[in-house]
């Protein structure tokens, strides 16, 4: 019976220098006990608060992060990344250099015979035309081309304000987008079968059965306000958990 772990809303690169060594000492504890127990971790979106990928330079900073990747994959993990609105587009690097899953948008998958939607959260609501046109400004090939091959810290300070853009859009109501996304998976239970709706994004960590009262909405919560949460699947039952 394998063992699944899935964190989000990480934000490396986000905070103070203090805040960061916290993260990164939270984050090699999750490794550490994924190594000695689970099989698969799934990283759902905004782990990384920017990223820019260049054809001959790895930005230092996540240096830690992209070296204990590299130590679970070598221990034959399965590790999937879906990209956030923060970490946009993760280019060929985790997947060629790391051995790394990387996923775009909602994704359905089977883990030990129940069925998981998961999704970051982000670009859900087609109303929102401002951004999906900032989603498609952002991702085109042509604009990242256009940036890998600008002087690397011109390109990523480029990139952390494309961050800070997307943070302060429609980011003044976090419980509401909560409420958003939980709507988004009730209403997905009259159109698909599913057992779990798996997300982050509005940094509101939670756990609620939807209303076929089988399925259940969860909410990864966010690594940002002191606390360090990750959920885990096991013999046919989820839980949120806290290092």
């Amino acid at each position: 019976m394998s063992k699944s772990f899935f964190v989000s809303d990480i934000h490396f690169g986000l905070q103070s220098g203090r805040e960061e060594d916290v993260k990164m000492e939270r984050f090699e504890q999750l490794c550490g006990i994924i190594a000695e127990e689970g099989d698969s971790l799934y990283m759902v979106g905004d782990i990384l608060d920017y990223w820019m990928e260049f054809r001959h330079v790895i930005p230092k900073y996540f240096n830690g992060f992209l070296c204990l990747l590299k130590g679970l994959v070598r221990r034959d993990i399965q590790v999937h990344y879906y990209a956030g609105n923060h970490d946009f587009y993760l280019g060929g690097f985790f997947n060629k250099s790391l051995g790394v899953q990387t996923w775009y948008g909602m994704q359905e998958t089977l883990i030990d015979g129940k069925q998981f939607v998961i999704a970051h959260g982000d670009g859900l609501d087609r109303s929102d035309i401002r951004y999906r046109l900032f989603v498609k400004l952002i991702r085109n090939r042509f604009n990242l081309s256009l940036l890998s091959n600008f002087q690397p810290d011109f390109a990523i300070a480029i990139m952390r304000k494309f961050s800070r853009l997307s943070r302060k859009h429609g980011r003044s109501n976090m419980h509401g987008e909560a409420d958003f996304l939980m709507q988004y998976a009730d209403a997905m239970v009259g159109e698909r079968d599913f057992d779990y709706f798996v997300c982050g994004h509005s940094h509101v960590l939670g756990q609620k059965t939807l209303s076929n009262a089988r399925s259940e909405y969860i909410n990864l919560g966010t690594w940002i306000n002191g606390a360090y949460p990750y959920g885990v699947f096991e013999k046919g039952s989820f839980s949120l958990k806290q290092l």
